[in-house]
């Protein structure tokens, strides 16, 4: 098929970055424009990226091609949709209320943000966990009268715990959810608040909203469509978020209740198992299993498993039966800007495409 027309928004930041490199000679998008903030328009993408010093901010451990590196940053608030089959946003939450709507009137919109993710309308992707909620995409679209939809991914913490709850609830049930998360640098992008004399020797145990995102957004996301809206999913989730020494890469201890018994082995192979029918497409982003399993008692850690499979699998280790909450515990691992963030969108995109949600604009 001929690629379709990509364009992203919010191009310079961690996020918008990780977009651009994944769009690189990607099979089913071509990266036509960007845009980012007024200050970085009419700039060369490489220029609007390098500050007055000469240093070059770019995230990515892939290198910025030099087709890329040439394309002319627009201002995002003025840029119309012209040329563009689809739009990846990696803007802040109050700049997507604004632009997003914009541009969904003519076609789909990928988003990082957290503005619409609460919207009943709105289905909140995670790969192989709820793609039936791509129903509410036809509800959305005749209620707002758009041509095209705004579809944001989960808050990058609450991916790699909704996606090993799914195959335990498929299985067992899942009744109560405690998990506290040590959250890398690199999730509060380059914003004030996590200054280096701020993090170093220290553990924050506070991200504002943090936690409300993550309760809010795991129920939405385990839930199951009923006419035009979703039924959050019946499950008692609380949590504590911190941010740690770390640069990229979320670990979490996760405490879950189950609704009927199960063994170690039993568990572990439910997750070991998940995902196949979404696996077997093939999506150009698509890791070979969703959930990899440890058995060290050591793993996972952030330096060894967040990027394995290119950070679009969620590392589990440290299974074991859970006595107070009458359940199973474990530790995990999800890279917080990979499959937590643009990666974990554009994986979406693909299989929007494939089901014929996303194609080439009038």
């Amino acid at each position: 098929m001929s690629r379709l027309r990509a364009c992203v928004l919010g191009a310079t930041g961690i996020a918008g970055q990780e977009f651009v490199v994944a769009l690189q000679r990607h099979p089913f998008f071509e990266l036509v424009r960007i845009g980012a903030s007024q200050r970085s328009a009419k700039k060369k993408f490489l220029d609007a990226i390098t500050d007055p010093g000469g240093k070059v901010n770019w995230f990515p451990r892939e290198t910025l091609d030099d087709q890329t590196a040439a394309l002319q940053v627009e201002d995002a608030a003025q840029m119309s949709v012209d040329g563009i089959d689809v739009v990846f946003t990696a803007v802040e939450s109050d700049a997507a209320k604004l632009l997003e709507p914009r541009f969904a009137e003519k076609v789909p919109v990928i988003s990082t943000a957290s503005a619409f993710r609460c919207d009943e309308d709105v289905p909140v992707f995670l790969p192989a966990v709820n793609m039936d909620h791509a129903a509410l995409i036809d509800v959305q679209r005749k209620r707002r009268g758009w041509q095209g939809f705004i579809t944001p991914g989960p808050n990058c913490t609450t991916t790699g715990l909704a996606i090993t709850l799914k195959p335990l609830d498929q299985a067992f049930g899942v009744d109560k959810v405690v998990m506290t998360s040590l959250q890398a640098v690199s999730g509060a992008g380059r914003s004030p608040g996590v200054a280096a004399l701020d993090i170093i020797d220290n553990v924050i145990p506070y991200i504002a909203k943090e936690e409300e995102k993550v309760e809010r957004e795991t129920k939405k996301i385990l839930g199951r469509v009923e006419g035009n809206t979703i039924v959050a999913a019946p499950i008692a989730v609380s949590c504590t978020c911190t941010r740690v020494n770390v640069l990229e890469g979320h670990t979490e201890s996760v405490f879950v209740g189950l609704s009927r018994a199960a063994s170690l082995g039993d568990a572990r192979s439910a997750m070991e198992e998940f995902g196949s029918a979404f696996l077997a497409l093939g999506l150009p982003s698509s890791p070979k299993r969703l959930i990899t399993v440890q058995t060290d008692p050591y793993r996972p850690q952030p330096r060894l498993d967040r990027d394995a499979e290119n950070g679009m699998t969620t590392t589990v280790g440290r299974f074991r039966e859970e006595p107070v909450l009458g359940g199973v515990k474990y530790v995990l691992v999800s890279h917080n800007t990979r499959m937590g963030a643009a990666r974990g969108g554009l994986l979406i995109a693909e299989y929007l495409v494939k089901q014929g949600y996303i194609e080439r604009s009038k």
